[in-house]
């Protein structure tokens, strides 16, 4: 994949996390966007977490994607230490699946904000990334309209009728 200007820094707070980072990461480089992974715990590694959002914005980052799981911190700790905005991204896991994550990354304090995407919605983060960037970036704007064009055509009546006979025929097979 071609190396691009890292735009978007993407941290998680375990390497556990690593996975669904890289779906981010492809996505994003789909796009043409660049990015940057980092592994820092709001939890285990406080001060680096800190230390990296700050610099983030002094290092060209222009979005930060925060991935965590059952406490999910990591995204509003990140919030709190700069003005860029701030993504995240609720992990599934622990005896809720992601639900405590979710309503973690959602209940921000007031001055605080955090946008929150789905429960291990990592390419939703990165379309939500490319969007506040392709406010600024015409070309970036005209890549996620191709991107939206394209995902357009799965649901024209030809790719569903195909797509109909293609499981149907699937279904015979079975016994």
């Amino acid at each position: 994949m071609k190396a691009f200007s890292p735009a978007v820094l993407l941290i998680c707070g375990s390497p556990n996390d690593l996975d669904l980072v890289l779906d981010c990461e492809d996505a994003l480089g789909e796009l043409e966007i660049g990015s940057r992974v980092r592994v820092l715990s709001a939890h285990r590694t406080p001060d680096e977490a800190a230390e990296a959002v700050k610099n983030a914005e002094k290092e060209g980052f222009r979005v930060v994607i925060a991935f965590a799981g059952m406490s999910a911190a990591l995204a509003g700790a990140s919030a709190a230490h700069t003005l860029l905005p701030v993504i995240g991204v609720p992990v599934a896991g622990g005896a809720l699946g992601g639900v405590d994550a979710a309503l973690s990354t959602l209940q921000m304090p007031p001055g605080t904000p955090v946008a929150a995407v789905a429960v291990n919605g990592a390419r939703n983060a990165a379309l939500l990334a490319a969007r506040v960037l392709a406010l600024s970036d015409i070309e970036l704007r005209q890549r996620l309209a191709r991107r939206a064009a394209e995902d357009k055509k799965r649901y024209a009546p030809e790719a569903i009728e195909a797509e109909l006979a293609k499981r149907r025929k699937a279904r015979e097979k079975k016994p």
